[in-house]
């Protein structure tokens, strides 16, 4: 899976990789539907920290799509909600 982070670049994911990602989603969607905003900071800078982490970056010149897209570091809720979907940023 390749998931970008706006304004940060683009990574693969590997399946192990992938359910990490897919498991703190899940309390970045919570958070967002909750409207805890403190929550949803905290879960999408782990989530972000996570794929930046456990994925390797694709080279920017390299145009292929991506599966997913997350917000960046600093993405207030209010602007996320664009990206949100039944099943948070990452699908399942």
């Amino acid at each position: 899976m390749i998931v970008r982070i706006l304004g940060e670049g683009q990574y693969r994911l590997d399946d192990e990789a992938f359910a990490t990602a897919d498991e703190i989603d899940d309390r970045v969607q919570a958070a967002a539907e909750a409207g805890d905003d403190a929550a949803f900071q905290a879960a999408l800078t782990e989530l972000v920290d996570a794929i930046q982490r456990l994925g390797a970056p694709l080279p920017v010149d390299d145009l292929e799509g991506s599966d997913a897209i997350v917000p960046g570091h600093g993405t207030t809720l209010d602007e996320a909600r664009e990206l949100l979907s039944s099943e948070g940023l990452i699908p399942n």
